[in-house]
């Protein structure tokens, strides 16, 4: 069961999955054409934060695991795509959700993930160590 701060952190993520996946099928469907890789890495962030937001929900150690390495994958994906969005913007005529790290969403997008980290990080270390699994 999610509850203190974990709770604001699914809120987040289901907002923003909410809006990664209405802004891809809008995109995708109207305006594929114009930037095809721009739109279906929007369609990549709406499926991580979809996820996300399910491991979250679901709770549980493999749950966690899977939203950690997602967190991380995320993260990685708005680096890379949010620094080539600045080193070379000719590449996206289109945004996209990570675009500049997120700027059009506020640098939510960049913030989620080091946050989600550092929860899930932390919920787990506070857990009684009978609970925790070995390893």
């Amino acid at each position: 069961m999610v509850a203190g701060p974990g709770v604001l952190l699914v809120w987040l993520y289901g907002v923003m999955s909410v809006g990664a996946v209405s802004r891809s099928v809008y995109e995708i469907l109207v305006r594929f054409d114009t930037a095809p890789l721009a739109h279906s890495l929007s369609a990549v962030a709406a499926v991580v934060y979809a996820f996300i937001t399910y491991t979250l929900v679901r709770g549980g150690d493999r749950a966690r695991r899977a939203a950690l390495v997602c967190c991380a994958a995320e993260l990685a994906g708005v680096l890379i795509v949010g620094t080539w969005t600045v080193v070379e913007p000719s590449a996206f005529p289109d945004s996209t959700v990570w675009s500049a790290y997120g700027m059009g969403y506020v640098f939510i997008p960049v913030l989620l993930p080091v946050t989600g980290m550092l929860w899930l990080r932390r919920a787990r270390d506070q857990r009684p160590k009978a609970e925790r699994p070995e390893g």
